[in-house]
Order: C-alpha cells, then structure tokens, then sequence
C-alpha cells in the first residue's frame, strides 16, 4: 500500500509540524536506512544548510514562512546520532556534496560537520562515487525504517507499506551500497569537496 498527501497540504501551517512527525518517526524507529543522491541528509545537515534548504521548500511551494521553527525542529531531531540508540545507514550521491546550497561558506561548514560526524557508531556514511557503476536504473531519494519507507517527490512524500515494494526499495539500497565507498575512502571524496568549496568564491 502506498499513502501520499501533496506537500502543499501537509506543509499547509508551515514546516514545523512536518518536522515534528519526522522527529516522532525517527524515535519509535532504532535503524533505519537513507538514499540521498543530490543533496546532504537531513539529519546531517548543519543549521546554516538546513535554513537554506527549507526556505527553498517555503518559497517553492508557497507555504506560511516558519523556517525558523523548522530549523529548530530539523536540528532537534538530530540527537537520535548521539542518543546511543539508534543506528542508520547513510548513502549519499557524491553530487549531494557539490549540489550548491547556500554558497562555498555553508558548504564548506557542511563538510566539516560531515567530516566531524563520519565515525560517530550510530551512522555508516558510504558515498557513491559520480563515475561509479550501479547495478540499477537511477532512482529517487528514499528512507527505510522499519516496515516502511519514506519517498521523496516533487510533489509529495509518499509513504510505502506494500511488502513487495518495501522489498524492492531493500534491493535496491543493498545495491545503492554496493556501489559506495566507505571509511577513509569515503573521508577522501569528503575532503576533496572541502577543498573544492575552500576555494570557491562567493557569488
């Protein structure tokens, strides 16, 4: 079964209420699982990038401006990295590292915060490389936890509980993952975007 209400709707009083459900779904779910191809995972994202991105989401959609209290709520839900308690499993794209949001000073801030929280146990960061070779067609991102996962659309985000599905997003983030690289390798590609931000220029 597949469940979707249009981000316009469900953003109707703003991000903060939204951000407080993604917080209740992070705490009843110990694991979960990420696929984020352009951009940096929310739960990872610093205060300066998270601002950016849901002032985006704002003037895009139309919606009432309380970026702020988003922002709060976004950085709040953060904790589950430090709690002890949870684990997730991380792939980003390495594009998500290049993906301009905000300017060369709040991407090089991000990637210091990533760099920062790499090792941390609760998280297992692996970056596909731009020119690797994935088993699969490109896909969307998307988010396992428990026996649902989360997509991300334009328009909305729906909500996946068909087990045939929910296998094939499985499937498909086994293979995501095969094509990652992690560790020191994945340190590597992090630091060569800092240095790429490090030394561009604002504009």
């Amino acid at each position: 079964m597949t469940s979707s209400v249009p981000w316009q709707e469900r953003l109707s009083a703003g991000t903060e209420a939204v951000q407080d459900e993604v917080i209740r779904w992070y705490q009843k779910t110990p694991e979960g699982q990420a696929y984020v191809p352009t951009m940096i995972w929310g739960t990872l994202q610093t205060e300066a990038y998270a601002t950016v991105i849901l002032g985006q989401v704002v003037d895009f959609l139309g919606v009432p401006d309380d970026v702020r209290a988003g922002v709060a709520k976004r950085l709040q839900r953060q904790q589950v990295l430090y709690d002890g308690e949870h684990h997730y499993d991380v792939v980003f794209g390495e594009q998500a590292l290049y993906t301009n949001i905000g300017g060369p000073e709040v991407m090089r801030e991000q990637m210091d915060r990533i760099l920062r929280d790499i090792d941390l146990p609760s998280l297992t960061l692996g970056i596909i490389p731009a020119t690797a070779r994935v088993d699969m067609p490109p896909v969307h991102a998307f988010n396992l936890h428990g026996d649902e996962a989360h997509v991300e659309l334009v328009s909305s985000g729906p909500n996946v509980t068909e087990p045939s599905e929910l296998d094939l997003y499985r499937k498909a983030f086994s293979r995501l993952s095969d094509a990652a690289l992690y560790g020191e390798a994945a340190e590597e590609l992090l630091q060569k975007a800092r240095t790429f931000w490090g030394g561009a220029r604002r504009g």
